[in-house]
C-alpha cells in the first residue's frame, strides 16, 4: 500500500480529499487503483493516467469498503519528529509526548523520546539512532459532536453529513468520561477506520450541581472547596463559588479557572 499525494495524481488541483491507493498484481501487469476515503468513490475522471477496469472484481461495490484497506503511512526521519507527532512502533500508533536529541562524548547521535500507545494509553521510552527512517501514522480527523449518551455508549455526530460514530465509555480517556456533556465538540482520531483517541477541549464550562455554601465574611485567600459539576466529576473551586454557578475548568489538570 503506497500514500499518493492529491497534487500529483489529480489533473484538479485543488481537490482536497486524501487519496488512498491499492495496488493489484497479475501476471501481465501491475495496477495501481486511487480513491477518496472520505467520499468512497474513484477519480479516473481526476487522474493523469486511465484506470484498467478489467483488473477490478465483478462485485466492485467491496472496493468502496473502507474496512477492506489499510490507512498508507509515510516515513520520516528520526530528526524530524516533534512532540504531537504520531508514529508506528510495533505495529501500534504512538504518539511523541517528550523527545531529545542527544550527542554523546562517543559514539553515534541518537534521540530520546517518551511515547503514549495510543491503542492500549500506556506510555513507554524508546531511543532512535540519529537519522532513523521512521514511519509515521497518519490519523484521520473527525470534529464531531456528542449527541446524547446510551447507556455506556457515546454517540456523536458529524454536523456535516450526520454521520454517526458510537464508542463505549471504557474505550474514552478519563478526561473525557469526567467533562463530556451532550452537545459538547470534540475531535475524533481514527486510524485504519479504528477509533484511537478522542480530543476533547483543553476547557470547558460546567455548572455546580452541589458544594457547600460559603460561610459569610470568610475571605480567606486561597481557601478552596469541593464542588460536583453537571458531569458528575469533583473539582476545587474557591470559597465563594456556589451551588447553581457555572465555572471553567481546564480539563487537563482537572482545575478551576474562573466563574463563567
Amino acid at each position: 500500500m503506497t500514500f499518493i499525494s492529491s497534487s500529483c495524481c489529480c489533473a484538479k488541483r485543488n481537490h482536497t480529499y486524501p487519496l488512498y491507493a491499492r495496488q493489484v498484481s497479475t501476471n501481465y501487469c501491475t495496477t495501481i487503483y486511487y480513491w477518496s476515503f472520505s467520499k468512497y468513490r474513484y477519480f479516473s475522471e481526476r487522474l493523469a493516467h486511465p484506470i484498467s477496469w478489467r483488473l477490478f472484481p465483478r462485485d466492485r461495490t467491496s472496493l468502496f469498503k473502507a474496512s477492506s484497506y489499510r490507512q498508507v503511512t509515510a516515513v520520516i526521519n528520526s530528526n524530524d519528529i516533534r512532540p504531537g507527532t504520531t508514529i508506528l512502533v510495533d505495529g501500534s500508533v504512538h504518539r511523541v509526548i517528550e523527545f531529545l536529541h542527544v550527542k554523546p562524548g562517543k559514539g553515534a547521535a541518537f534521540v530520546r523520546t517518551k511515547l503514549k500507545n495510543l491503542e492500549t494509553g500506556s506510555t513507554v521510552e524508546k531511543t532512535f539512532r540519529a537519522g532513523e527512517r521512521i514511519d509515521e501514522a497518519t490519523l484521520d480527523k473527525l470534529d464531531m459532536q456528542l449527541a446524547y449518551i446510551e447507556g455506556e455508549q457515546y454517540v456523536f455526530m458529524n454536523l456535516e453529513s450526520l454521520d454517526e460514530e458510537r464508542i463505549s465509555k471504557s474505550s474514552l480517556s478519563s478526561a473525557a468520561q469526567k467533562y463530556l456533556k451532550e452537545g459538547e465538540s470534540v475531535s475524533i482520531l481514527k486510524h485504519n477506520g479504528r477509533v484511537l483517541d478522542l480530543e476533547i477541549p483543553p476547557n470547558v464550562v460546567l455548572e455546580v450541581v452541589y458544594t457547600e455554601p460559603g460561610i459569610k465574611g470568610n475571605t480567606a485567600q486561597g481557601g478552596t472547596k469541593p464542588a460536583t459539576l453537571e458531569t458528575g466529576v469533583t473539582v476545587n473551586v474557591p470559597l465563594f463559588v456556589e451551588t447553581g454557578d457555572k465555572v471553567k475548568v481546564d480539563t487537563r489538570e482537572d482545575k478551576y479557572i474562573s466563574r463563567a
